[in-house]
């Protein structure tokens, strides 16, 4: 099961939250959903019958019966109940109810700002989940926050409550619905669903039994920040159109981290197993001569841009992590996320912004920050970040390691990042894992995190990128089987091309000396 369909990830993902009435102490007398009388004598209610069910604060305002045609019947699609409903004052969900119902609820996560209805896993409606996923209250395009702008609740319910009352209101739905309760619950989401997941973990324990966060932008002041000083670097001018990183200062770049670093594995295949062991040096890079752009080489203005890039941000109080190598010259990748320019991107933010993370840094500034529409990027002081983005800061990360409420109730937490994400740093997720694991005696027992070779923002990259977490979480929650080890997949269409192994960090996969170099059976985790 792919956690994002690569193409969306351009458009749908990002991690961003707001403030909260609600705090993390108070998470415990929270999380639990109003009773509903469970009839045990009558059979599930038919999906018309949907309609009339009774919600706490929330309305059921459509239900229709989804039947899959024969082709769709062919690829294992199931017949289900599609349910929209209206949480709170504008909060809305779309429920997928299947007709085979194997006893559990999954909430998928969504993508970027949210304001449409995303369920980044709905696919697993039809291996008998009851799924849910929900707008996070509001409508709006996932690259935009106008709607934010001077609007407390909005921004409160996008940064933890939407998705905490969405649980709280399905879960209710399912009930009444099957007439019998749920065996197990659990959450899966990438980027902003991965931010909505650790905020499940750390504000409301007690809503999932089992939690997958991939790709989690968990400190967004700080990526916010990094996006804007990226943007900084690639338009020094503020001119949209003219990145000083080109196309082919990328190709040049990939090539030279492939060539220096690739084979330190074990295995030239095109992907960094660990690109923490990458040394390259960018003032390895050819030089252009009389400092001209030219192909194969680079200008001084082109080498300080990617040093820039490549480097942790420190910005008054604000640090992040260095920018991993990796997969540069992909097409969904450096290029769409941090050079660009996105012709796409220019029109949506009204000329403001020419890439994905400029999109994401501009609007969160705009409309978190400052609240004033008419911000600008160019020539903006980052060491103000900090100070000016503190309050926001404290309600809308998911940074906070003290996982214990979520550990006590039996929880299970699984991480996972691409190593070449060029949207959200996996060494952020690396150092939040790490952080929990300092806060928190035994926390293997509950918390593990993968890291993916290869793999861009959710999906996409050299690295195989298909991992079955709804599979993982479910044994590990209901047979205790800790996962040490997965197997991920490389898809040509629906062909598998290749497999690799996952390791529990901070091992890292090994290859053993015979086998095919594309079989996971051939690595060992050491």
């Amino acid at each position: 099961m792919r956690p994002l369909e690569p193409r969306r990830v351009l458009c749908a993902v990002v991690a961003v939250a707001l403030l909260s009435s609600t705090r993390p102490q108070d998470a415990k007398a929270a999380v639990t959903a109003p009773a509903v009388p469970v009839d045990r004598r009558r059979p599930a209610l038919d999906c018309a019958a949907a309609l009339k069910v009774a919600l706490p604060t929330a309305r059921v305002t459509a239900a229709r019966a989804v039947q899959p045609n024969d082709s769709l019947r062919a690829l294992g699609r199931k017949p289900h109940c599609r349910v929209e409903a209206t949480v709170d004052e504008e909060t809305r969900i779309v429920a997928l109810l299947p007709d085979d119902w194997n006893g559990r609820f999954l909430m998928g996560g969504a993508g970027g700002f949210a304001g449409e209805l995303d369920n980044q896993f709905a696919s697993t409606v039809h291996e008998g989940y009851a799924t849910v996923g929900t707008d996070a209250g509001h409508k709006a395009h996932s690259l935009t926050a106008g709607w934010a702008l001077n609007n407390d609740r909005r921004i409160a319910d996008y940064g933890h409550r939407a998705v905490h009352r969405t649980a709280e209101v399905t879960k209710a739905l399912i009930v009444a619905y099957y007439g019998r309760p749920i065996s197990h619950s659990y959450f899966i989401g990438c980027s902003n669903g991965g931010r909505q997941a650790l905020m499940e973990a750390q504000r409301y324990p007690a809503d999932f039994d089992g939690i997958v966060a991939i790709a989690p932008a968990l400190n967004f002041l700080e990526i916010a920040t990094t996006f804007v000083r990226n943007l900084q670097a690639m338009y020094p001018t503020g001119d949209v159109t003219a990145p000083i990183v080109t196309p082919d200062v990328l190709e040049l770049l990939a090539q030279k981290v492939t060539e220096a670093c690739d084979a330190i594995d074990g295995v030239r295949d095109g992907s960094l197993e660990n690109p923490d062991a990458c040394t390259l040096r960018l003032a390895s890079l050819p030089a252009c001569p009389n400092d001209l752009t030219s192909k194969g080489c680079v200008t001084r203005a082109q080498r300080a841009a990617l040093t820039t890039i490549t480097a942790p941000l420190r910005a008054g109080t604000l640090r992040y992590p260095a920018q991993p190598y990796g997969d540069e010259a992909d097409p969904e990748g450096w290029g769409a996320w941090i050079t660009g320019p996105l012709a796409d991107v220019v029109t949506l933010t009204s000329g403001s912004a020419p890439t994905v993370q400029g999109a994401f840094g501009t609007e969160f500034f705009k409309y978190f920050v400052y609240g004033d529409s008419t911000w600008k990027w160019l020539g903006y002081d980052l060491a103000r970040a900090g100070r000016d983005g503190a309050k926001v800061d404290a309600v809308v990360s998911a940074t906070n390691p003290d996982l214990s409420a979520f550990q006590a109730r039996g929880g299970k937490l699984l991480l996972a990042h691409g190593w070449s994400d060029p949207a959200l740093n996996a060494r952020a997720t690396i150092d939040y894992f790490k952080a929990v694991q300092t806060r928190t005696p035994n926390a293997a027992s509950f918390t593990r995190l993968f890291m993916m070779p290869g793999v861009l923002h959710c999906a996409g990259g050299s690295g195989c990128d298909d991992v079955d977490f709804a599979g993982i979480i479910r044994s590990w929650v209901e047979q205790g089987e800790a996962p040490s080890r997965v197997v991920a997949r490389k898809l040509r269409g629906s062909q598998v091309v290749r497999t690799h192994p996952l390791c529990s960090y901070p091992m890292t996969a090994r290859y053993d000396g015979t086998g095919s170099t594309d079989d996971a059976s051939a690595f060992s985790c050491k």
